[in-house]
């Protein structure tokens, strides 16, 4: 990514209007009937733990971590991540990802969940999990079904409904 001088920052208020429209973009309208999308709704997302990546004053990129439980246990519920077309493979993703998890780490988080693609995210310590241990609102393919330990052992024990999280 050097080559594209990539900037990645902490989202801030001004960001909101390019990112929906980012999501919009790559995700579609279909996007709002998506589990994840459901446990956002509603929940103020962790600004502090999300970034945008930017070349120059073009948004490329963008990543959210909004506070769920699961169970009784605290975690973030990492998404969207979305990155524009032509920037894709180009490590984008991994950048916005390696500091939001980072940032997610040192504010004492110590579970990110996600629904995504295990080949992608295994690269960053997401591993799936085993059927029926958590249940998110509506269909979701349990094989896409993947978290992060940032904490040893932090998952041990862990399992139930995957709620929202409205008091951090």
């Amino acid at each position: 990514m050097a080559d594209l001088s990539l900037n990645i920052q902490p989202e801030t208020p001004e960001d909101d209007p390019q990112i929906e429209k980012l999501s919009e973009r790559t995700f579609g309208p279909g996007r709002f009937a998506r589990s994840a999308y459901r446990l956002r709704e509603g929940v103020l997302h962790r600004r502090e733990l999300s970034y945008t990546a930017r070349i120059g004053t073009l948004l490329v990129g963008s990543v959210r971590l909004t506070p769920i439980k699961i169970g009784g246990a605290k975690a973030l519920l990492l998404g969207p991540l979305t990155v524009e077309p032509p920037f894709r493979s180009r490590g984008v993703g991994r950048a916005l990802m390696d500091a939001s998890m980072k940032a997610a780490k040192d504010d004492g988080a110590k579970l990110i969940l996600l629904v995504g693609d295990e080949p992608y995210y295994s690269r960053m310590g997401f591993k799936k999990v085993a059927q029926g241990r958590v249940k998110l609102p509506g269909p979701v393919d349990p094989e896409r079904v993947l978290i992060a330990e940032l904490a040893p052992g932090a998952f041990e024990g862990v399992e139930g409904d995957v709620r929202r999280d409205y008091g951090r």
